[in-house]
């Protein structure tokens, strides 16, 4: 099922995620309508903040890229209770954007390299380290688990430069072709 996307303003967009159990129930329709969620808005990332869950899981595919990017190592992967281990490696600058603030792009610097703890669908253990754009896409969901936005990010004229259609898009007066969720003003 086809889940709405929680527009910017949206206060569950600014809170950290509460972690799952294991014996929650309903995980694999969850990740389901998630995937599905995602991929009909053309997003490579989702967490669940963004369809109004306060829980601590995202979901990536860059996968979907690889071909239009050979440099692109493409993975799918949920992410679930994920932890940060260790963040290195160079800054890099790369334009970012977000299913929950449309239409607003920007350059955020990361590192490179990223270390993280969590669970899959089938709530197995792992710690590993992704690099470049499967990096970058992680440390982007694991933001909004933290309850922060990729907008934070952004160099201080930029922000100014977005204030904007920031409040445009708060007040639901923008057009996508995906289901979203506004702030009842």
């Amino acid at each position: 099922m086809i889940l709405p996307i929680y527009a910017f303003g949206q206060p569950i967009l600014k809170k950290k995620a509460k972690p799952f159990e294991k014996d929650d129930e309903g995980l694999n329709e969850l990740i389901e309508n998630m995937w599905e969620t995602m991929y009909n808005a053309e997003g490579i990332g989702l967490a669940g903040p963004q369809i109004g869950l306060g829980k601590r899981i995202f979901i990536i595919d860059t996968a979907q890229i690889e071909g239009k990017d050979s440099s692109i190592n493409g993975l799918k992967q949920v992410f679930i209770n994920a932890e940060k281990i260790e963040e290195t490696g160079d800054l890099k600058d790369y334009e970012e954007g977000c299913l929950s603030i449309p239409d607003i792009r920007g350059d955020v610097k990361r590192p490179e390299v990223l270390t993280i703890r969590f669970y899959n669908e089938k709530f197995e253990e792992f710690t590993k380290t992704f690099t470049g754009l499967n990096a970058r896409v992680i440390q982007h969901e694991y933001d909004h688990i933290e309850g922060k936005l990729f907008i934070e990010k952004l160099k201080p004229i930029k922000k100014r430069m977005v204030k904007r259609k920031l409040e445009i898009i708060k007040k639901g007066m923008v057009q996508v072709d995906y289901k979203m969720k506004f702030v009842r003003l």
